[in-house]
C-alpha cells in the first residue's frame, strides 16, 4: 500500500512540475538548426538488429 500511494504522490509532483520543465531556453532568430541525422540512423538499426536477434534467441 505505501509503494502505491508513494507512486500516485510521485506522479502527482512530475505531472505538475512537468509544465515548468524546458528542454531548452528559447534561441535567438540568428541560430542555425543542425540536423541530428548521421550516426543515430546507424545507431537505430544496430538496436533494432541486436533486439531482434536477442528475441529470436530467446524463442529458439
Amino acid at each position: 500500500m505505501k509503494k502505491y500511494i508513494l507512486s500516485i504522490i510521485l506522479g502527482t509532483a512530475l505531472l505538475f512540475t512537468a509544465n515548468q520543465l524546458s528542454a531548452q531556453p528559447g534561441f535567438d532568430d540568428d541560430v542555425t538548426d543542425t540536423p541530428i541525422d548521421g550516426g543515430i540512423a546507424l545507431v537505430l538499426v544496430a538496436g533494432a538488429a541486436f533486439g531482434a536477434k536477442k528475441i529470436k534467441a530467446l524463442k529458439d
